[in-house]
C-alpha cells in the first residue's frame, strides 16, 4: 500500500524553527517552483532590464491547459505585470510559459541560486504530457528552504524591500485557500477570493499534481509573522490510494494551518 511521504516547517518571526518534519528532504513541489518564476520577474522589474509595461503574447509553443484563466481568454497579448499576477492568483500555466519563455530558466536558476537555494528549483515550463526527454517534474523544494524563503519575503529580506513586496502582492491574491489557508477559512472567516485586505495578511503559493500537493507561505497579525512550508509526495501510480492520500495530505496541511494560527491569534484556535 503507498504511503504518504511528508515534510514540513513553520518558522517564527525570527526566522527560527517552531515546527520542523523532515525539512531537508528534497520533494516534489508542483506549482509551488512558479514561485521562484514570480521573484526573478520581480527582480527583472526592480532592476530595470524588464519593463513592466512591456507586452507578452502568447504563442502556440506556450500552450497547456489545466490551471489558469488566460487559455480561456480572448486576448492574447497581456502586460508583465499582468501575466505574473495570473500566475500568482490562479497559478496560470499559460503565463507561466509566456514568462518564462521572456525571462528564460537559466535566469530563474540564477536568482535562485542568489537566494541561496541548493534544493529547491523550477526544472521546466509547464507541460501538459512529459515525454522521457523532458524533465520528469515542474519543481522541487525542501520544506526548510521554501518557508526561510517565504519568510524573508515577508521581512523584505529575500531580494529587497520593493521586489518582496511585489511578490507579496502577487500572492495575496491567490484564490487556492484549500490546503493550510483552511484553517484561515475556518477559523477566520477569510474569503479565498478577496484577503488582501484585513487585519491579518496571508500570501502563499500551492501546488497540486498527481502525488503532490504543496502549500508555502507566510501570515502576519498584530506584528507577528509566521512563514511555513508543507510538502506531500506519494506514489502518483497507485491510482487505489490516490483519493485516501490526497485527504491524508490536505488533513495534514490544516494542522498546519492551525498550528499557524495558534501562534498567531491563539484566540481564534480552539
Amino acid at each position: 500500500m503507498s504511503a504518504l511521504t511528508w515534510s514540513a516547517c513553520v518558522r517564527d518571526s525570527s526566522g527560527m524553527p517552531l515546527t520542523s518534519v523532515r525539512a531537508n528532504v528534497p520533494l516534489r513541489s508542483a506549482s509551488v517552483g512558479k514561485l521562484l518564476l514570480l521573484l526573478h520577474v520581480a527582480r527583472a522589474l526592480s532592476d530595470g532590464p524588464l519593463p513592466p509595461g512591456e507586452m507578452l503574447t502568447r504563442e502556440p509553443v506556450d500552450a497547456v491547459a489545466d490551471s489558469g484563466l488566460w487559455w480561456y481568454l480572448s486576448v492574447d497579448t497581456l502586460p508583465v505585470v499582468d501575466a505574473a499576477q495570473l500566475v500568482g492568483a490562479v497559478s496560470d500555466n499559460l503565463a507561466t510559459n509566456v514568462l518564462l519563455r521572456r525571462v528564460g530558466l537559466d535566469a530563474v536558476a540564477g536568482t535562485a541560486a542568489y537566494l541561496g537555494l541548493s534544493r529547491t528549483a523550477l526544472h521546466d515550463k509547464v507541460r501538459d504530457v512529459r515525454s522521457p526527454t523532458d524533465p520528469p517534474t515542474l519543481s522541487t523544494g525542501t520544506a526548510g528552504e521554501l518557508s526561510r524563503l517565504t519568510h524573508r519575503i515577508a521581512a523584505g529580506a529575500a531580494l529587497g524591500p520593493e521586489p518582496d513586496l511585489q511578490v507579496e502582492q502577487w500572492l495575496s491574491a491567490n484564490v487556492d485557500l484549500s490546503m493550510v489557508g483552511s484553517a484561515f477559512v475556518d477559523r477566520l472567516g477569510l474569503d479565498p477570493l478577496a484577503h488582501m485586505d484585513g487585519p491579518v495578511r496571508v500570501f502563499n503559493k500551492t501546488g497540486t499534481d498527481a502525488g503532490v500537493r504543496a502549500d508555502v507561505g507566510a501570515a502576519t497579525f498584530d506584528g507577528r509573522t509566521v512563514a511555513w512550508a508543507a510538502l506531500a509526495n506519494w506514489s502518483a501510480d497507485d491510482v487505489s490510494c490516490e483519493r485516501r492520500l490526497a485527504v491524508e495530505a490536505l488533513a495534514r496541511m490544516r494542522q498546519v494551518g492551525l498550528e499557524v494560527l495558534g501562534h498567531l491569534a491563539p484566540g481564534a484556535v480552539v
